[in-house]
């Protein structure tokens, strides 16, 4: 690029440019000190869920020592790796020499990794974002192993749409009153279907969601990944957008859009998956060969988006709920499975290598079949992993329950989803933890 361009690109772009309100996230307090390690600090997750806003209020603890680029300029198209050298040096010229550097969406230049390895081995710190997990992770792992710290940025959780709404929260959660547990539980129906993107937030307008969701698929799979039909992958976009918390085989979807394998069907499923759309979970076996085997379950970065992209017929508020417990819990940073045995369990969590709880979620218990079911398979679940203590969460009940079941006592605590996501910071790591390679 020719340098009298790149000076006034540069200029352009370093006012701070934050919405307002500007919401502060939680994984800015949650990973502060891994945020501020001398490693390569690395956020990823969905386009548009906040990572540029989340990088600029990391700049603000920064001011005004520092250099920030934003390579999903357009003027910045023709910018190569070639290009790096002189942009470190109008850095310099224009600002000084500075230790610390921000790149947003930096993987939009090929080969980025050689130029920001060289600068962590010359003792600078770096912060980047990116929007493909894959991208990421192919040039993380050849040349910058040892160096990063890498985080996966989510879109609102629930306190942060309260935030958002610029609601606080002053009463501790067992002390509500009546009328302050009816605010929350209807600020958390609106959440259920508003989501937690903050440009749909902000605007309401389903048609956002349409052009992200077609924006990524363009960009982040069948452009990258050199797909000749995109038919098909629209065809996979639909299904797994309508069947949100519902079970899925590779097989069954091979037959359905007319691909040759099962394998190019899972194929298919983890571009999905690495451009932060959807999530494939499997069921829980001690056999790692007969967890590829089973069928999965499917879920989706955000309720709004899937209803506004997908094929639904009936009110699909349960599967939405537990669509949402499923993100809360990979913001806590666990390894997520389901059970299915003779009964089915909606979660179960594995820690160091052992299953440490089991969760329900429904909608209600009130009727009798559905709680006698939910409780069946929680209690199985229990007994399989050999666990005191389940949970069940509805949208509105609390309670618990001692279950004794051939002398073995089963403790079941029964609590509303959006209590569970406010009350349980100092008890869960609830913020997705650092992964360093």
């Amino acid at each position: 690029m020719e340098r009298t361009d790149l000076k006034q690109i540069l200029l352009d772009q370093q006012a701070q440019r934050l919405p307002d309100p500007c919401i502060s996230r939680g994984i800015l307090h949650a990973q502060h000190t891994a945020l501020a390690g001398p490693s390569i600090s690395i956020i990823t997750g969905l386009r548009r869920s906040g990572k540029s806003i989340l990088l600029q209020l990391i700049r603000l603890t920064h001011q005004p020592s520092h250099y920030w680029v934003n390579f999903d300029d357009d003027r910045l198209t023709a910018f190569t790796v070639a290009d790096f050298q002189t942009l470190f040096e109008v850095l310099v010229e224009l600002y000084g020499h500075e230790q610390i550097f921000f790149f947003d969406e930096i993987q939009n230049i090929p080969e980025w990794e050689r130029f920001v390895r060289r600068l962590h081995d010359e003792g600078y710190k770096v912060y980047i974002t990116g929007s493909n997990a894959a991208l990421l992770s192919h040039e993380l792992g050849t040349r910058l192993t040892g160096r990063y710290t890498e985080m996966t940025l989510y879109p609102f959780s629930f306190r942060e749409f309260l935030n958002w709404k610029q609601i606080s929260l002053t009463t501790p959660l067992n002390r509500l009153t009546s009328l302050e547990r009816a605010k929350l539980k209807h600020h958390f129906t609106e959440f259920v279907m508003l989501g937690g993107i903050p440009g749909y937030l902000q605007y309401q307008d389903p048609e956002y969601l349409r052009s992200l969701y077609s924006s990524i698929l363009y960009r982040d799979i069948i452009v990258r990944h050199k797909i000749s039909n995109p038919r098909i992958v629209k065809e996979i976009g639909l299904i797994l957008a309508s069947s949100v918390g519902k079970s899925m085989s590779y097989n069954a979807l091979r037959k359905t859009v007319n691909l040759s394998s099962p394998s190019t069907a899972s194929d298919y499923c983890k571009y999905f998956q690495e451009s932060f759309l959807f999530f494939i979970v499997n069921r829980f076996d001690t056999s790692l060969k007969r967890q590829i085997q089973y069928h999965k379950k499917i879920y989706a970065i955000d309720t709004a988006l899937t209803c506004t992209i997908g094929f639904r017929t009936t009110d699909d508020t349960g599967r939405l709920l537990e669509n949402i417990v499923y993100l809360e819990l990979r913001r806590r940073g666990l390894e997520i499975y389901f059970h299915q045995q003779k009964k089915e369990c909606d979660f179960v969590v594995r820690t160091n290598g052992t299953i440490t709880a089991a969760i329900q979620v429904c909608t209600t218990l009130s009727q009798i079949e559905t709680r006698t079911r939910e409780i069946a398979g929680l209690v199985e679940a229990m007994q399989q992993y050999t666990l005191s203590d389940g949970l069940i969460l509805t949208e509105d009940e609390t309670a618990e329950e001692t279950i004794t079941i051939a002398n073995i006592t089963h403790t079941i605590h029964i609590k509303p989803i959006w209590v569970w996501l406010l009350e349980a910071e100092d008890v869960w790591n609830w913020m997705t933890p650092t992964r360093t390679v």
